[in-house]
């Protein structure tokens, strides 16, 4: 369920799962308004869904017309994926789900340390899987101190992991021992020259850089990390892992990662059809 969305590229993905499966299941977008919600809710539970998606602003409001949340969707304090489970409607938060597993196709993220780049919604999910996997430090870096310091405050108290806040002046010098540098803001999203306030020279050879913007897949952060020799993963793994997430969640079966990627990419025009 979303407000005020247009054609959604997540739609093509998960009815390609469905199609290549042989599955009988239909992912349809459908546009809700704010005070629409509850009504849509109840709706979706009359009529037998399986579960749905939302996006902003539903992501919160959403939280009291469920019957409980799952653990990280409760650390995240958003919801994404609503799934029908044991009679009723609980919420999930699949966005960080997606990105740890693409994060964890090349490296190890137990007892790392970590320095992430923003404290909104998707560096908030990223996050608190993170901690969730037992990661051992993060760093949030952020430009607003106040925001900054509740996700470190959550991270701390509600999920047991070390972090801390340094607020974003200037070029963030990535500190020695680090061993992942995530981007969890939308800076270059659409805009594929734009620059992240980061000293370059401070990454090091073998060291994991990530970013959660998906469109374009190859943002300049990653370019210029790669020419540094680290390890890079784009955010587009991200949006797929979630989705496929969201499938098994629903249908109880895995879906075929790669089919996902490839209409995912088509309906971003990211690769000819």
């Amino acid at each position: 369920m979303s407000q005020g969305a247009a054609g959604n590229p997540t739609v093509a993905m998960v009815e390609a799962a469905f199609q290549h499966h042989g599955l009988p299941w239909r992912y349809v977008n459908m546009e809700v308004a704010r005070d629409d919600l509850a009504a849509a809710v109840k709706g979706a539970w009359a009529m037998g869904f399986r579960g749905f998606n939302l996006s902003m602003p539903h992501k919160v409001a959403v939280i009291p017309m469920l019957a409980g949340l799952a653990q990280s969707a409760a650390l995240i304090g958003a919801v994404n994926c609503v799934v029908r489970r044991d009679g009723q409607f609980v919420g999930e938060n699949t966005d960080g789900k997606g990105f740890l597993t693409s994060l964890e196709e090349v490296m190890e993220t137990k007892g790392k340390s970590v320095v992430m780049f923003g404290a909104g919604g998707a560096a908030r999910a990223v996050a608190v899987e993170l901690a969730l996997a037992g990661v051992r430090h993060i760093t949030i870096v952020n430009r607003n101190a106040e925001r900054g310091q509740e996700l470190v405050d959550t991270l701390r108290h509600k999920a047991g992991v070390q972090a801390e806040l340094v607020v974003w002046q200037g070029d963030y010098k990535v500190p020695a021992g680090t061993h992942a540098v995530i981007n969890g803001t939308s800076i270059g999203l659409y805009e594929p020259e734009a620059r992240l306030a980061l000293d370059l020279d401070t990454l090091s050879p073998g060291m994991v850089v990530a970013d959660v913007v998906f469109n374009p897949p190859r943002t300049r952060l990653l370019a210029e990390a790669e020419a540094r020799g680290c390890t890079v993963v784009d955010g587009l793994g991200m949006l797929v892992n979630q989705g496929v997430i969201g499938v098994k969640h629903w249908t109880g079966f895995d879906p075929d990662a790669a089919v996902m990627r490839r209409a995912l990419e088509q309906a971003l025009a990211l690769s000819p059809a």
